[in-house]
Order: C-alpha cells, then sequence, then structure tokens
C-alpha cells in the first residue's frame, strides 16, 4: 500500500504541475473565477489534510482573504513538498486513525492511508473539472491520467 500511495503523490504532483502550466498557458483562463474557485479548493483540502495527518489544526484562510492566483501556485508547490516528504515517512503509521474535524456527527476517523487516498482522489476529480472549463474557454487540457504519467515513465513535476 505504502509504494501505491508513494505513486499517488507523485502523480499528483506531476498532473497539478501539468494543469497550472496548461492554465498559465491560456490567456485569460487563471482569471476564471470558476477555475481560481477550484484551484484554491484544491489546495485548501490537500493543505489541511496534510496537516491533520502531521497531528496539526488545519489552516483555514478567513473568507476574503483567499491567496490571489500568483501567491497560490508557490504554496501548491510548498505542499507537495511537505506531501512527498510525509508520504515517504509515513508507511508504519497507515493503519493509525486520524479525525477528520469537518465531519462531526458522527465523527469521521479514518485509517491514514485512507485519507492519503482521499487527497488524491479529490484532487484528481477538481482537476477533471479545471480540464473540462479550459476546454470550454478555448484551451487545450493536458492528459494527466495516471495510466498517461506511467506511459511517460513516471516523470517529475515540471512547474510553470
Amino acid at each position: 500500500m505504502h509504494g501505491t500511495l508513494t505513486d499517488l503523490f507523485s502523480h499528483q504532483a506531476w498532473a497539478d504541475a501539468a494543469h497550472w502550466r496548461a492554465l498559465a498557458a491560456h490567456p485569460g483562463a487563471l482569471d476564471d473565477l470558476a477555475i481560481q474557485e477550484r484551484l484554491r479548493h484544491i489546495a485548501l483540502v490537500q493543505t489541511a489534510f496534510l496537516d491533520i495527518l502531521r497531528g496539526q489544526a488545519p489552516r483555514l484562510p478567513r473568507p476574503g482573504e483567499e491567496p490571489s492566483m500568483p501567491a497560490l501556485l508557490p504554496a501548491v508547490r510548498s505542499y507537495h513538498e511537505g506531501a512527498a516528504a510525509f508520504v515517504a515517512s509515513v508507511a508504519s503509521r497507515l493503519d493509525e486513525l486520524v479525525q477528520i474535524p469537518w465531519f462531526q456527527d458522527p465523527a469521521c476517523r479514518i485509517p491514514v492511508r485512507e485519507a492519503l487516498l482521499q487527497v488524491a482522489l479529490h484532487s484528481h476529480g477538481h482537476r477533471a473539472q479545471n480540464a473540462t472549463r479550459l476546454r470550454e474557454l478555448g484551451g487545450k487540457a493536458p492528459a494527466t491520467d495516471y495510466i498517461v504519467w506511467l506511459w511517460k515513465g513516471r516523470p517529475a513535476p515540471e512547474w510553470p
């Protein structure tokens, strides 16, 4: 399981970078409110889960204090560096339970491995939404399926 999680997080970083490059390359895409909202949401959820998994309170921006697109990209890159280090070090804790604080009644307590899986799957779904929106705006969305990453030889992310 640990090897699969490592691959999923490596793929996530590569796919996020590919989407950021495609969005940055298409004029106006990063100004689109729907794309901005999803990019912020992806980053917020990724960071919040990593905080929880590290035993910290999730850092959530106050309404109106959401980062700008230029400020968000370095935060996304930082998340991916931290996530890679965390996943590399967590093999002995995969069965440990963590509580997801935004689910209250009843409390949501899941193993670390399933929390990590949720982060990877959640990000994938929102990247697909942004790819669709980019096509609607006349842009070209990158192929970022897991199998494409495997086919290309598990490349490292190339950030814009």
